[in-house]
């Protein structure tokens, strides 16, 4: 009789029984290759969130030096106190200049400016001085900002002045941005009036 025969196997039998122990194992194994698919997959947006996260929050650093280009309307304190269409068209003096800021942290600084008015006056008729305070806003690229300071104005009647104001600016990435604000400028020798500025940011 065959030796398997008398020790109770069936050679049939024992086939079964490796065909069944290896689909086992190649479950087992696609399913440690699904569970470890599915983990590397659902870290991926925590790792692009927290990416994005480092990147946005190194938009606004300390130790930042920026450069501004912008264009300015200036109203008067009667247009500011009887403000309409008509009053803005008539009155608005419109210029440009240009400006620098320096952050020694990531919410505070300095900021200096220079423009010119269509006055037919100056080439330069009003430079300024101002301490800059900022909150950026999470991840969003925009961070609002107050400004007080002073300056002189060189032209029509020429006086020192102090201003402080408010604005937004939003960075596309941590070299360039735009940004708007406005201030009240109260001149020491004439009524006070208001400046808005729109412009270009590059920072460094």
């Amino acid at each position: 009789m065959h030796p398997a025969r008398r020790a109770g196997f069936h050679p049939m039998a024992e086939s079964a029984e490796w065909r069944r122990l290896a689909t086992m194992i190649k479950l087992i194994n696609s399913t440690v290759y699904i569970s470890a698919t599915i983990v590397a997959l659902a870290a991926i947006p925590a790792r692009a969130a927290d990416y994005v996260a480092n990147q946005m929050e190194d938009t606004y650093r300390a130790g930042e030096l920026s450069l501004d280009g912008f264009g300015t309307a200036s109203f008067s304190e009667y247009t500011i106190n009887h403000l309409s269409t008509q009053r803005v068209n008539d009155d608005t003096k419109l210029g440009a200049g240009v400006g620098a800021n320096y952050f020694f942290t990531r919410n505070l600084g300095v900021g200096a400016e220079a423009y010119s008015q269509n006055d037919g006056g100056d080439f330069v008729n009003n430079v300024t001085a101002n301490v800059l305070a900022r909150l950026p806003l999470g991840d969003s690229g925009f961070a609002p900002y107050a400004l007080g300071g002073g300056g002189y104005r060189f032209q029509e009647v020429q006086t020192w002045l102090v201003q402080g104001g408010g604005g937004i600016e939003y960075r596309f990435c941590k070299h360039l941005g735009i940004f708007l604000d406005a201030r009240l400028v109260i001149p020491e020798k004439t009524s006070y009036y208001g400046v808005a500025r729109a412009g270009v940011r590059f920072a460094f």
